[in-house]
């Protein structure tokens, strides 16, 4: 090996290969996911929520939370990668073309390469709905590069089928526990069949702890409620988690 050259392991992470790493822990952020249940408790009843402390928003208490990346921390990793990288719209007569969603394609240009990507506001209005729309296209288009796509596995469904273990037989269990609360695949079943969306639901499986993700009857019942929501879809599931 010649002297001046790194060792591989040593070799400064650049260009496309830098929107594959990871993202340091102060550039991540945390995106509160109700049930639409937990939202209509609060909605009727403000004191039914919390301030979080992991987000800061006010919520019913038991929300999930995804990791995601924002737009700025994007566009410094875009940044890092390509002081010339460059984006625009999938134009119709030199305008940005707008779906019936009112959402928008774009050309994401890194380093030569170029790739597409969707962005939407859900139904929001007026200028802070445009600006949504360009930062949701952005990430949408650079996870197709890889940028955050650790993050966006965490909220991918097909996990659940990597990492659910294969049923076992296991001893009949009560349906309380001593202190009179529900039991833990009770409070599981419950939590999986309130899911509204499918990246909810494999945030809920992932919070669970593995000695309930074993139990058949909670296996079960994510099996129905994917089985559910991929027959039935809503319309904000395509939101990405970063």
């Amino acid at each position: 090996m010649n002297a001046h050259t790194k060792p591989e392991a040593q070799r400064e992470v650049t260009g496309l290969d830098l929107l594959r790493a990871p993202f340091p822990a102060n550039q991540i952020s945390k995106l509160p996911k109700p049930t639409k249940a937990q939202t209509d408790e609060v909605r009727n009843n403000f004191k039914a929520g919390i301030r979080c402390d992991i987000c800061g928003g006010w919520h019913h208490p038991k929300v999930v939370h995804l990791d995601y990346v924002g737009h700025a921390a994007l566009t410094d990793r875009l940044l890092d990668a390509d002081p010339n990288w460059n984006w625009e719209p999938v134009t119709d007569d030199g305008l940005p073309k707008l779906d019936q969603n009112l959402g928008m394609w774009i050309r994401l240009t890194v380093c030569g390469v170029t790739r597409l990507g969707y962005g939407h506001a859900e139904g929001k209005k007026g200028g802070d709905a445009v600006k949504e729309v360009i930062g949701d296209a952005l990430r949408n288009a650079a996870m197709r590069f890889g940028a955050a796509l650790d993050l966006w596995h965490k909220g991918d469904l097909h996990a659940l089928d990597d990492e659910a273990p294969a049923p076992t037989k296991q001893e009949p269990r009560q349906n309380r526990t001593p202190s009179g609360q529900p039991a833990p695949a009770d409070q599981a079943i419950s939590s999986l069949t309130s899911a509204d969306t499918l990246n909810q639901l494999a945030a809920i499986w992932q919070d669970l702890p593995r000695s309930v993700q074993i139990l058949p009857e909670v296996i079960g019942a994510k099996d129905q409620r994917k089985t559910a929501l991929q027959s039935n879809p809503p319309i904000t599931d395509d939101e990405i988690p970063y």
